[in-house]
């Protein structure tokens, strides 16, 4: 969390399945009632990103309980990210989740953290109360990476285990394992009905070059629950963090 000055105060840690997973908290206000709220961050990304550090401001305004962390090989987490897989960064998150909240819960995922909570909602139906995806990108290792990589790439990947290729959001390259593909063909959430049944919203950019937004759409077509909203961006680029975006995310948390 931020301290009073809006700098960011240092993390704490919990043991995780593979090394220590930094974590920030806001605990409740003493008489709020409403449910927590649980940040999941993408691809590579971490926790002081501009939209975790919106929703951590607004608990702060709010009274809200609100969690964010890394999964291990990101931001403040031990582990190298080459390293890890969808399997191991949705342990990490159950991890968090289980040591670190109490009672219902609004799960907010982002890109690769659609997919993660997807499988959290699986694992812990009971303690969800809505949840909230981001430009949300389920099976995206093989819906949406593996398809766009020509067949000397995947042979690359198969053979050696690794690819660089160039990365939109970084300067040094995105690193693709043939072990995040193998685990991520395990961890499809996609191929049928998605066992979601509370409340959900979905905030998706149509100009969003990483996920299309059809594959949004298809995504809440899945979705089991009927109270599901999906809203399209028409200018939203797949990060979303505008001012206007980062207003239209606290309005949906607090309609929920």
């Amino acid at each position: 969390m931020a301290d009073a000055t809006g700098t960011e105060t240092a993390p704490l840690y919990i043991d995780g399945p593979r090394g220590r997973i930094a974590y920030r908290r806001r605990d409740a206000a003493k008489d709020e009632r409403r449910p927590g709220v649980v940040w999941l961050g993408g691809f590579r990304s971490d926790m002081l990103g501009s939209k975790a550090a919106a929703l951590d401001a607004w608990a702060a305004e709010t009274g809200r309980a609100f969690l964010r962390f890394d999964y291990s090989g990101h931001g403040e987490s031990d582990g190298a990210f080459e390293d890890g897989s969808i399997g191991e960064w949705a342990d990490d998150a159950l991890a968090a989740f289980d040591a670190l909240t109490a009672g219902p819960q609004i799960l907010v995922g982002s890109s690769m953290g659609g997919w993660i909570a997807a499988l959290l909602a699986k694992q812990r139906p009971e303690r969800l109360a809505a949840i909230v995806f981001i430009a949300p990108a389920p099976d995206f290792t093989e819906a949406l990476m593996w398809p766009a990589l020509t067949e000397a790439q995947r042979e690359t990947i198969m053979a050696a285990g690794r690819l660089e290729t160039p990365s939109a959001y970084a300067e040094e390259p995105q690193v693709i394992t043939r072990k995040l593909i193998e685990d991520g063909r395990r961890r499809l959430v996609m191929t049928g009905r998605v066992p979601i049944r509370v409340p959900v919203r979905i905030l998706q950019g149509m100009e969003d070059e990483d996920v299309p937004w059809r594959h949004a759409v298809r995504f809440a077509e899945q979705i089991e629950s009927d109270d599901v909203v999906l809203t399209l961006v028409k200018n939203g680029d797949h990060r979303l963090s505008g001012p206007a975006d980062l207003e239209r995310l606290r309005a949906t948390l607090e309609a929920l």
